[in-house]
């Protein structure tokens, strides 16, 4: 078994009485985090204003970023979240001409389909696929402006082939957009060979809170993408206080937007920490032997999977998503429902036991799966 998971457990308080499996939703609550919080609070307390100092955290959320995707610090924007920065993108791009198709899988997160489905008022074409290259490859062509695949669907644990969805998208001209937001953190992403951009945020598996969220851009885009959706930070340079002109900054910050959330970026700055002291490659070797682990168990006791996940999310079909959440409760284990399914995720801080606990648990209340 992996050590990953024994060496910081201890520093999320939540195991202390629970068996906590729900990554896919809100990571576990650190110590790390919590301390970055305090910091923010005391710093605000005892000086006041820390303008210079909020503006450098904000800098280094940028490098953290830029360092987990291995992708330049000047490509990447800072944003409260993925809604914002999407929103950012398409208001730079033009749905009047021949290139007006926007094309998606069935499985993105709703943040991706409501914005699509957004720019049809300004004359775009929305196509669904299925989540896999070769239905992209028949919606995809000379017409198409933009094409969204999420790396890991939050409805089935699926990991796309995102990779082979850029190429097609490519070959054609189109820019791609990767919603890596499912498994960043928890599984390594290329992501100059993922998409042309790729977004993703801290409240899940890089371990922090809402709030914060970031874009990357692949090198050189930023100059053929000049967005309307805009704010003061975003401005060539912040604390000339101009207001005369639209100036937007030369690099990715041209996507970012007002004021930087200041105290999710301590957050997330801590949060990204702890997935750089562990690494990548070793988190995504932990979480995949528990997550052989479950599925072992649940062949045993005849449950049913969806997808066969190659990611850190297990999705379990229920008679009663809702209720095997409720049961799983009193039974002290975290998880959460989608679609008919128990949703069970793993991170670098689980462990076999709680791989065994959630097995123990769903034997208890087999009625309750499909």
């Amino acid at each position: 078994m992996s050590d990953v998971g024994e060496a910081v457990r201890g520093r999320f308080p939540v195991f202390r009485d629970k068996v906590y499996v729900n990554s896919c939703s809100q990571g576990a609550l650190s110590d790390a985090v919590r301390a970055a919080y305090e910091e923010y609070l005391d710093g605000w307390d005892e000086n006041g204003a820390e303008w210079g100092h909020w503006v450098e955290r904000s800098e280094t959320a940028r490098a953290a970023f830029a360092g987990l995707l291995d992708v330049l610090p000047d490509d990447v924007a800072i944003q409260t979240s993925v809604s914002a920065a999407v929103s950012g993108l398409v208001s730079a791009l033009r749905f009047g001409g021949e290139r007006r198709r926007i094309v998606i899988s069935e499985y993105e997160f709703p943040t991706i389909g409501q914005i699509a489905h957004a720019q049809e008022l300004r004359g775009a074409e929305v196509v669904h696929v299925e989540a896999d290259p070769e239905a992209y490859a028949a919606a995809i062509d000379e017409r198409t402006a933009l094409v969204c695949a999420t790396f890991v669907s939050y409805r089935t644990g699926a990991v796309h082939d995102v990779e082979s969805i850029h190429r097609i998208a490519r070959a054609h001209g189109a820019l791609m957009l990767v919603d890596g937001y499912q498994g960043l953190g928890a599984l390594p992403l290329d992501a100059n060979a993922a998409g042309d951009v790729v977004v993703g945020g801290t409240v899940k598996y890089l371990l922090a809170s809402a709030g914060l969220a970031f874009m990357a851009l692949r090198p050189g885009l930023v100059e053929e993408l000049l967005p309307t959706q805009t704010g003061w930070f975003a401005d060539e340079n912040v604390f000339e206080m101009q207001i005369e002109r639209y100036r937007p900054h030369r690099s990715a910050r041209r996507f970012d937007a007002g004021t930087p959330p200041v105290p999710s970026i301590y957050a997330g700055v801590a949060g990204v920490g702890l997935i750089e002291a562990a690494g990548v490659p070793a988190i995504a070797a932990h979480v995949r032997g528990l997550v052989g682990r479950l599925l072992g168990g649940l062949d045993e006791i005849g449950a049913r999977v969806p997808a066969r996940p190659e990611g850190p999310l297990v999705c379990i079909r229920s008679t009663d998503a809702p209720a095997l959440v409720e049961a799983l409760a009193g039974d002290g284990i975290v998880a959460s429902e989608r679609d008919s399914n128990l949703r069970v995720s793993f991170h670098l801080y689980n462990t076999d036991d709680d791989v065994d606990a959630v097995l123990a648990a769903l034997t208890r209340h087999r009625a309750l799966l499909a």
